[in-house]
């Protein structure tokens, strides 16, 4: 899981720019040509860390990039560890494409330079661990030609109940990196993990910005985790309102919902939230009667038409203590449906669609980032609870939005047995399941040209060298994990 918006107008007014992620929508390719420049040659020395599971081995992976590459215009860039939330978008001073990646333990966000070929050229870091303020978790690029305003890199801050989303411009100058003054209190105050704003047709004239709330339940924080919503005239960052989902009948109880049924649903103000403390924010929720999920991490919407956008899912990534369920919250996992109302963006209904409380240890484990197509779920996991029931490594799953089948579709490559691969890459010597976890998957077939193609971002924990450490040239970590990014090819949308 900076600017004032006054500023931002100034800052990001540029138009024109291509961007794609997973929160986007795809940039049309009218003429279905294949872009013949785009070489999926690994230009990595690192291996992928993941493979395809049974039923779909005609992806094709290739390494983007990972922490241990040099890249040629500037060696010392370091590709930091843990790439969660990401964007792409068109380099408008050129013929490639820009990468911009947060990364969630350095509190830093990296932007790197790919040439036409999609060959990484060139990084810098956007924003440092002191401009960071908290741990960035997922993010969204949002852009003039999908969601009315920006270009602006949306990535939220996780560090506690006082973090808030950060602005970012993804042309902005590397040497403003540990600016502060770049945050956006009016979108709230919580420990978020992500801020996907609808696109422009969902509402026309409304910029409606999703975020998930990464929190469970406590005695110090009763509310838990929130789907929140912020909702402004299109662009507004600073002047709009602020919402948390609630059951119209008032039960706050996650596990009280079940599949297979539908919940009316409603978003409720939270008032004056940007002026209030989030521990303020924590109990007015709670006094509202929001719905307390255990932990909502990421957030995606259903991409092609405005009736597909205004269908929203999120993930609860869950909870235990002792390996034991909390009583009324999700241990294994869940993921919901939200149906938006075509007139009212403050009604709907939700669903259960996917859970793994009935399956402990074989079917869902702690679902964390999603990736939404206009006909699929990619749900990735977090495995790192260390669940003692665990059967298996940090999965993708492939939910299907008609048939509801969810099969798993991408698994993690840690090669336990090979001691060559585990003194490469396993050096805290880590064997149970789920030690690594994934970032952003991302959809950039029409960005680039080439169709039902996607990006993955890896936490690779347990890859570990002193060479990786104060990436982003702060000195503000000590840590010194790896992370990849790899492009998989042959995606189903």
């Amino acid at each position: 899981m900076k600017f004032t918006f006054l500023r931002s107008l100034a800052l990001l007014g540029i138009t024109g720019l291509s961007a794609i992620s997973c929160q986007d929508d795809d940039n049309k390719n009218p003429s279905n040509e294949v872009n013949s420049s785009i070489d999926f040659t690994s230009h990595s020395k690192v291996p992928a860390f993941v493979f395809p599971m049974t039923g779909f081995e005609n992806l094709q992976i290739s390494t983007l990039i990972s922490s241990a590459d040099v890249l040629p215009d500037s060696p010392k860039f370091v590709y930091g560890a843990q790439p969660d939330g990401a964007g792409f978008m068109k380099n408008p001073n050129g013929e490639g494409y820009i990468l911009i990646t947060n990364h969630e333990i350095l509190q830093s966000v990296s932007r790197v330079y790919l040439d036409k070929t999609f060959k990484p050229v060139k990084g810098d870091y956007l924003v440092d661990g002191v401009g960071g303020l908290t741990r960035l978790c997922s993010a969204t690029l949002a852009t003039p030609e999908i969601h009315g305003f920006g270009p602006i890199f949306l990535t939220a801050g996780e560090s506690g109940q006082e973090s808030m989303v950060h602005g970012i411009n993804p042309l902005g100058l590397s040497s403003d990196k540990s600016k502060t003054d770049r945050v956006l209190p009016a979108l709230g105050k919580a420990s978020m993990e992500n801020a996907v704003p609808l696109p422009k047709e969902a509402y026309p004239g409304k910029t409606i910005i999703l975020i998930g709330e990464d929190q469970s339940y406590s005695t110090s924080h009763a509310s838990a985790g929130q789907l929140i919503m912020y909702m402004s005239t299109t662009g507004d960052l600073s002047n709009g309102k602020l919402y948390a989902l609630k059951r119209n009948d008032g039960n706050q109880v996650e596990t009280a919902m079940t599949l297979n049924n539908s919940y009316p649903v409603s978003f409720v103000e939270i008032p004056n939230a940007k002026n209030l403390t989030g521990a303020v924010i924590n109990t007015t929720v709670n006094a509202l009667g929001a719905i307390r999920f255990s932990r909502v991490e990421d957030v995606d919407y259903r991409k092609g038409s405005a009736s597909n956008n205004r269908e929203v899912y999120f993930t609860a990534t869950g909870q235990a203590t002792s390996n034991a369920p909390v009583e009324g919250y999700t241990m294994w996992g869940r993921v919901y449906k939200l149906k938006m109302d075509a007139a009212d963006p403050l009604k709907g209904t939700l669903e259960l669609a996917v859970e793994g409380d009935s399956t402990p240890g074989t079917g869902i484990i702690n679902p964390d980032n999603l990736c939404v197509t206009e006909n699929y779920v990619y749900i990735q996991e977090d495995g790192d609870s260390y669940y003692a029931d665990a059967k298996h490594d940090s999965y993708i799953w492939q939910y299907n939005i008609a048939s509801k089948a969810n099969k798993p579709w991408l698994n993690m490559n840690h090669k336990r047995t090979d001691t060559a691969w585990n003194a490469l890459y396993n050096q805290a010597g880590e064997t149970r399941f789920g030690s690594w976890e994934f970032g952003a998957m991302q959809d950039i077939s029409d960005l680039i040209g080439v169709p039902n193609t996607f990006t993955v971002n890896i936490h690779s924990h347990t890859w570990q060298l002193d060479a990786f450490k104060n990436a982003d040239g702060s000195g503000t970590s000590t840590n010194k994990e790896g992370g990849q990014t790899v492009i998989i090819r042959n995606v189903q949308r």
